[in-house]
């Protein structure tokens, strides 16, 4: 669609265009129910066929065992920063947390209100400009989990080695900004949570994947709507759920299916990042990329020119194409392309020729 803009937005973020297409149907009438999807109870047969398929389809996709639940909550992940240690860290009351950046840092501080956190890796010294290394984790055998955040949205780094070495101690991972941009081995993995508005759907709605077993460890005076089994038990429908947002996570999923699941979606996202970072690499130092190329999110591509001034021509320039969302977070500035699973490849390839020629005018 000619007016639609070239989307770079961290969160809320793009949204395959046959989503919104689907979407837009079925906001005035939703199939035979007479009702916009905005209108429909949750109580509804109609309703309850949705959310059943958007489980089964992220369970498909992310081959799911049997042992974990997958539920739907509200409060994003940051209302997860506090759940977490509020129902897993009851038995040592202890937890591990690497710390790689802003978001990780939010996490670390709500934990610390429930129990003893322990800081086993940081790179904070160098501005968390990577991930850190195997041999510069320290994990506590006795922690009732350690807690990794995936991808840096602000930072521009992203966890794409394999899963730090825990043992038996679970591995949480917050997941909301490379949700279902590649497959990964759910088995390694006590708890996964991710808020959709990055590559799952709107904002509204947070998926949480636990295994089973930990769900005993909630402790039974838990408010009722912090308590993890609350959901599991009523699958997601103790209470009203964000039934529009569930609904377009469940569209979600099946254009990813029909892009050949996640590792279509993954050699895409590859493509697309590749695209980027050659142009940023092939600038000859006129834009910078801090990070090791073996620590590059694909997700949020982050880079630097030699002054403000000139961070600030390029963002206007790039506004005038419909380019938006390319200002870096305002705690370390910059320019960011957030090139989430539905940013398109034709809006890279449109970035990087503005770079180019931008380059060329003022370089």
């Amino acid at each position: 669609m000619s007016n639609r803009a070239h989307n770079f937005n961290a969160g809320p973020a793009v949204l395959p265009l046959p989503v919104l297409e689907e979407l837009r149907d079925n906001t005035v009438v939703l199939g035979t129910s007479g009702m916009s999807i905005l209108e429909i109870s949750h109580r509804s047969k109609q309703f309850e066929e949705i959310i059943q398929s958007a489980e089964a389809r992220l369970r498909k996709l992310l081959s799911v065992p049997a042992d974990y639940g997958v539920i739907f909550l509200q409060g994003g992940a940051s209302l997860q920063f506090s759940m977490i240690p509020m129902n897993l860290m009851t038995v040592s009351k202890k937890a591990d947390y690497i710390h790689t950046g802003h978001w990780a840092a939010s996490a670390i501080k709500e934990a610390a209100k429930v129990g003893t956190v322990r800081e086993v890796g940081s790179t904070k010294a160098e501005n968390f400009a990577r991930i850190p290394r195997e041999n510069e984790l320290t994990f506590d055998g006795d922690a009732d989990y350690v807690h990794l955040t995936s991808n840096n949205t602000i930072e521009g780094t992203e966890w794409l080695c394999s899963e730090p070495p825990v043992g038996k101690v679970p591995l949480v991972c917050d997941a909301s900004s490379d949700f279902l941009s590649r497959p990964v081995d759910v088995t390694k993995y006590g708890v996964i949570y991710a808020g959709a508005q990055k590559n799952a759907g709107p904002s509204g709605v947070t998926m949480i994947i636990i295994r089973k077993d930990l769900l005993e460890r909630s402790p039974k005076n838990l408010p009722t709507m912090l308590n993890y089994n609350t959901h599991v038990q009523n699958a997601s429908l103790y209470n009203t759920p964000p039934c529009g947002a569930i609904y377009v996570v469940e569209l979600v999923c099946k254009w990813l299916e029909n892009l050949g699941g996640l590792a279509g979606m993954e050699k895409l996202n590859i493509e697309k990042a590749q695209l980027l970072y050659d142009a940023i690499d092939g600038s000859n130092g006129y834009y910078k990329n801090p990070i090791p190329k073996d620590c590059r999110s694909r997700m949020n591509v982050v880079w630097r020119l030699a002054s403000e001034e000139l961070e600030a021509k390029f963002l206007k320039e790039a506004s005038a194409l419909k380019m938006v969302g390319l200002k870096g977070h305002r705690s370390v500035g910059g320019c960011r392309a957030s090139i989430y699973n539905a940013c398109p490849k034709e809006s890279i390839q449109a970035l990087v020729a503005l770079m180019k020629d931008f380059q060329k005018a003022n370089g």
